[in-house]
């Protein structure tokens, strides 16, 4: 069963979603003055935080229905160990806050009007940026949530990942790999590739790189690898040799010795801050907020190292499982 239903219609949605949240912005982008760039966008950031919130959550609640209907009860799960998806919402995959980042758009648009470039095309480029942006968020919202959804579950003990056959070649020769439970997703910006959970009664049979080569069109192959790839591997060649499977891609976790952390959900409202209670007032923020960063989930998974009671309990104290 490669993959199974359930998880290529969980992909499939995901991928709406980010497309209908990228709509709802780029609709809001359109209402920029060309004229005040700065201003214009400043007033539109909280409706756009807001669509793109309402994104990740709504990409973060499918996680738990879609597990239960693929896996069913787990007997072994404690009754307390459940996904709190509003834990990922307002940051992302990275662990930077969303209103940050989503004023890259504008910034960028300012920096092409600056170097001379027309004000309808820096627009254009903002836009592009923006989408970009939108759609990546989405996307590893979903996929934090599934993870941990995936390792709150003792049943399940590895995932394969889901490839879909309009994916980008450093995805397609990844197709089919199984990883740890607690192993960090590579991914690219806007890569829509998903995970499918392993357990002892659930083993799907991994969709092999060369089962999603013979699925594209002839226009997508060479769309994916080019027409000299194309020509390679007709004549035999390894794709995952014509490919470098890493080049682009990263795990969202950490670089050199740096924390992935965040400061959301790290106040006193926010379920990582009641956990952690040694609070601090920082000159310039309006609430207390906790001294400790609160760790992202593919970071906790670093620091446990394989461990996982430890990331579990890691989950628990930043705000990820209830």
């Amino acid at each position: 069963m490669p993959p199974s239903a359930e998880s290529a219609a969980h992909m499939e949605a995901r991928a709406r979603l980010a497309a209908a949240t990228s709509r709802g912005v780029r609709a809001l982008w359109g209402r920029v003055d060309r004229d005040n760039i700065h201003a214009s966008w400043l007033e539109l950031l909280l409706n756009v935080v807001s669509v793109v919130s309402g994104g990740q959550l709504a990409a973060a609640s499918t996680t738990e229905p879609w597990l239960q209907s693929l896996l069913g009860d787990d007997p072994d799960r404690a009754s307390s160990d459940r996904l709190v998806p509003s834990s990922l919402v307002g940051v992302t995959g990275n662990g930077l806050p969303l209103a940050d980042v989503l004023m890259s758009p504008m910034w960028s648009a300012l920096r092409l009007v600056t170097a001379g470039v027309p004000v309808v095309h820096a627009l254009a480029r903002g836009q592009a940026l923006l989408d970009l942006i939108v759609r990546t968020t989405i996307a590893d919202t979903g996929r934090a949530a599934d993870s941990v959804g995936m390792i709150s579950r003792p049943a399940v003990t590895s995932y394969v990942r889901v490839v879909e056959a309009g994916a980008c070649n450093r995805c397609v020769i990844l197709a089919g790999r199984e990883y740890g439970v607690s192993s960090a997703f590579a991914r690219h910006p806007r890569c829509h590739c998903s995970m499918e959970p392993v357990t002892r009664e659930h083993r799907p049979t991994p969709t092999s790189p060369a089962d999603v080569y013979a699925k594209m069109t002839d226009a997508q192959r060479r769309k994916t690898f080019g027409e000299a790839a194309v020509k390679a591997i007709a004549a035999g060649a390894d794709i995952a040799q014509v490919v470098n499977a890493r080049r682009g891609m990263t795990s969202a976790t950490v670089y050199g010795r740096t924390v992935q952390a965040t400061t959301e959900g790290t106040t006193r409202r926010g379920l990582a801050g009641q956990r952690r209670k040694n609070f601090e007032k920082l000159p310039g923020n309006r609430y207390r907020t906790a001294r400790t960063p609160r760790l992202m989930p593919e970071e906790i998974y670093r620091q446990a190292r394989g461990d996982r009671e430890h990331a579990i309990r890691l989950l628990r104290r930043n705000g990820y499982l209830t």
